[in-house]
């Protein structure tokens, strides 16, 4: 078996993970032209990787052929200047053959999204990622973990049988959990994610993390960018002041358990005139009530 350097895949995970909206137009499809605009944007500001069919993205909003549609403009907009990290989930034929394709379209890794079946082993949920990577060993794997139950001990094994399952987008609001997590599954073994985007970052930097997901980056990359270059210095305070910066339009997005989340960043996008504010069920547009919140909050960025 022919061994994958994945050096350079690990390296652009440890940095700002975009997770790229996905703009719809009037008639409701996908907006192709809006979605390669908005990736040049996070591109020429900084990012080296994005993740089409992120949660951000709605992806399970989105049919089999759309979300193998953003894959592919991903792939087409990216050419070599960042890395693609294509999300797959649903039912285990369904993940197994999205990460074939984004293999075949020239993704170099894939994301595969917990799963959200209501009754999951830690046993089960380790033959989920396994089943994934083994289909696609070319490919670095990044397991998007959000449920609290599972062990470090369990990444451990998974890690020792498959040697392309690189990363972890860590996305449980738990600090203490997360270093004793990332120790237990070994802390040098993979690239940690802070997956719960800038507002856990400084927090989850402290204990390992080496890059974070970023939504709030669709809107405003130099700010996302900024943070990272401050938590490598090791400057928590400046990073903090922009933490504060952002605190509110986060928290806009995190409440009601994030209803609006993806509602909040396309409405700050639409006040830029970069996309549409539509979303689909079973999200929501943004209440007018919030609109001019989210504008005056984009405009105090001045971007």
């Amino acid at each position: 078996m022919t061994t994958v350097d994945f050096t350079s895949t690990r390296a652009a995970l440890a940095d700002v993970v975009a997770i790229p909206v996905t703009p719809f137009a009037e008639d409701g499809t996908v907006d192709r032209d809006a979605y390669r605009a908005l990736l040049r944007r996070l591109i020429a500001g900084g990012v080296r990787t994005v993740t089409p069919n992120g949660n951000t993205g709605e992806f399970y909003a989105l049919s089999p052929e759309e979300r193998s549609l953003v894959t592919e403009l991903a792939v087409a907009e990216a050419r070599g200047r960042t890395q693609v990290l294509a999300g797959v989930g649903h039912d285990l034929g369904t993940a197994v053959a999205a990460a074939r394709h984004a293999r075949d379209a020239g993704a170099a890794m894939v994301m595969v999204h917990q799963p959200v079946h209501p009754y999951v082993a830690e046993e089960g949920w380790a033959d989920y990622q396994r089943t994934v990577a083994d289909a696609v060993p070319e490919l670095g794997v990044v397991p998007y973990i959000r449920d609290p139950r599972l062990s470090g001990a369990t990444l451990a094994r998974l890690g020792a049988l498959c040697p392309n399952v690189i990363a972890v987008k860590y996305a449980v609001p738990d600090a203490a959990r997360f270093a004793a997590f990332a120790r237990d599954a070994g802390l040098d073994r993979f690239v940690w994610i802070a997956g719960l985007a800038e507002l856990y970052a400084p927090v989850y930097w402290a204990a390992g993390a080496t890059g974070f997901t970023s939504g709030l980056v669709n809107v405003a990359p130099d700010l996302s960018v900024a943070m990272l270059g401050r938590l490598r210095a090791g400057d928590f305070p400046a990073a903090m002041e922009i933490w504060q910066r952002i605190r509110p339009f986060e928290e806009l997005r995190a409440a009601g358990q994030s209803a609006d989340n993806v509602s909040v960043v396309k409405e700050a996008l639409a006040s830029l005139g970069l996309c549409r504010r539509e979303v689909r069920p079973p999200s929501r547009p943004l209440p007018a009530a919030l609109r001019a919140d989210v504008a005056a909050l984009v405009r105090g960025w001045e971007l």
